[in-house]
Formats: C-alpha cells, structure tokens, sequence
C-alpha cells in the first residue's frame, strides 16, 4: 500500500509500506494492506510505518486526519 504523512510544512514520509500503526482518538489501530476504506481522527502520539524491507520508522503528531481508500493511506498531522 502507498502511505503519505503530510503536516502543513512538508511532506513527512512517502512511499510503499506493509503497515501503519496510528494514534486513534479511540485507541491505537493499523491498517494492513488491502485494508476496507476507512476515515479517522488522530490524537497525539507516534505513528508507526513498517516499510517494504520491514524497517520500522516512528513519527511523533500532536493529531490530525487518516484516510485509506484504493490501497493509499493519506495522513494529515499537525
């Protein structure tokens, strides 16, 4: 799946990954690959990116926005 992590500034990570875990409002949740559509608001934490080689990359937000839709996952974070 394609994931992009985007703060007002710049573009934070972009590229193909197996996974992502993220900071949900709720509770941390992941979305795999192929994972059913989905929108949800983030609160502050770290989020968790398993990239291709199953290298784990940490990004810390203070919250913000996800979506997943046809296999990219686009995240909006302050």
């Amino acid at each position: 799946m394609f994931i992009e992590i985007v703060n007002p500034d710049k573009t934070i990570f972009e590229g193909e990954a197996k996974a992502v875990l993220l900071p949900g409002v709720d509770g941390f949740f992941e979305i795999l690959d192929r994972h059913a559509p989905l929108i949800s608001v983030l609160q502050k934490g770290k989020i968790k990116v398993v990239d291709g080689s199953g290298n784990e990359n940490f990004y810390e937000v203070n919250g913000g926005v996800v979506e997943n839709l046809h296999n990219k996952v686009l995240i909006l974070v302050d």
